[in-house]
């Protein structure tokens, strides 16, 4: 089961960041557009929540790059 846990947690950085992709060069729909200011820039609303869900579930990738570089540099 922590080997599954381990592998789902890898899973939730690239998704967010998709997502984050998805939603600032997407053409937003007709609501977006008449009920507020998220055209004036893509780093608005649903963008930003993606992209900083993203930088919250960066820390496990920097443990396997980082535990990836320990194994690299033992003799």
């Amino acid at each position: 089961m922590p080997v599954m846990a381990d592998r789902l947690s890898l899973l939730a950085g690239p998704i967010f960041a998709i997502m984050a992709l998805f939603t600032a060069f997407l053409p937003a729909d007709a609501a977006d557009i008449l009920c507020s200011t998220s055209a004036a820039s893509p780093l608005t609303g649903m963008t930003a929540m993606y992209a900083l869900m993203c930088l919250f579930h960066l820390p496990p990738w920097l443990r396997l790059l980082g535990s990836s570089q320990d194994v690299e540099q033992q003799p």
